[in-house]
């Protein structure tokens, strides 16, 4: 069992300096995030553990040429101008052995695919959209921020204090179980598509494929496979409105198979057991 409690309080000394910067900046207190980048990287490492322990939940895909193919998606796009943290998260991802169309990303990058999503999309564009799309999760450190937001400063300064060693309990059991923090809020869901966009235009992908993903999910919004993915990342009539302004804004061109890439992802597709 991962030492919650050990990390938690150790992380949470960093509120004391949180208190003092804001002291003396104009940083509101809603753009707080008491969590340092080192506490993201550590928490992903530790949930990290915990996923490759539970083999049962989380069947690893032991396919190499598949990891790669998959991974030098990632590498490519977290070489984009907007990437900030390229060199401290691993941005590694992990394939898992399952029906489930889903992707995830921990605080700190490491990135789990299903391989029922590598199975439900039709393109290579469209898979570097949803990768991009958890790279975005990563980077603005969604999950630390809904954390800091849950349970509040001055909650969060009493379980250091040592004046609330039920609410420490509480956090450490919340953190671990079920991958909560996954479970991502509507406002994450439009920026992370939003950056998403942002980082594939300095790529070879079709900036805006992330719609073919919305259009297929919503075309099929009744397959079981979907469930995880529609209570992990909500869709909602906003989000396809923006992705479409995000396009049109832009004056891209119509895709086509040159950034698309449909025919060999086929290929790589019909390559997975």
């Amino acid at each position: 069992m991962l030492n919650s409690k050990k990390f938690l309080l150790s992380i949470f000394i960093s509120i004391i300096s949180v208190f003092a910067f804001n002291q003396c900046s104009d940083t509101g207190i809603n753009s707080i995030n008491v969590f340092s980048i080192n506490d993201d990287i550590q928490l992903g490492t530790q949930l990290d553990q915990q996923i490759r322990a539970n083999s049962q939940e989380y069947p690893i895909l032991n396919d190499a040429q598949a990891t790669a193919y998959v991974q030098d998606i990632i590498n490519q796009i977290i070489n984009a101008p907007d990437i900030k943290y390229k060199g401290q998260f691993p941005y590694k991802v992990t394939l898992l052995n399952s029906n489930t169309i889903n992707a995830f990303c921990t605080p700190g990058g490491y990135i789990y695919v299903y391989k029922g999503l590598l199975k439900f999309v039709d393109n290579e564009a469209t898979l570097a959209a949803v990768l991009a799309h958890e790279v975005t999760h990563a980077e603005r450190r969604h999950a630390t921020n809904r954390m800091t937001k849950e349970y509040g400063l001055q909650m969060l300064l009493s379980v250091v204090l040592g004046n609330s060693p039920s609410t420490l309990e509480s956090i450490g059991a919340n953190l671990f179980s079920g991958l909560t923090l996954m479970y991502n809020s509507r406002e994450d869901e439009y920026e992370a598509d939003e950056y998403s966009f942002k980082y594939l235009q300095s790529t070879i992908w079709y900036p805006g494929a992330g719609k073919f993903f919305f259009d297929k999910m919503s075309s099929q919004s009744s397959n079981s496979n979907l469930e995880e993915l529609f209570s992990t990342h909500p869709l909602d009539q906003k989000r396809i409105e923006a992705l479409d302004k995000l396009i049109k804004d832009a004056n891209l061109q119509a895709p086509s198979e040159s950034n698309l890439f449909g025919v060999r992802y086929l290929q790589f597709r019909g390559k997975l057991n």
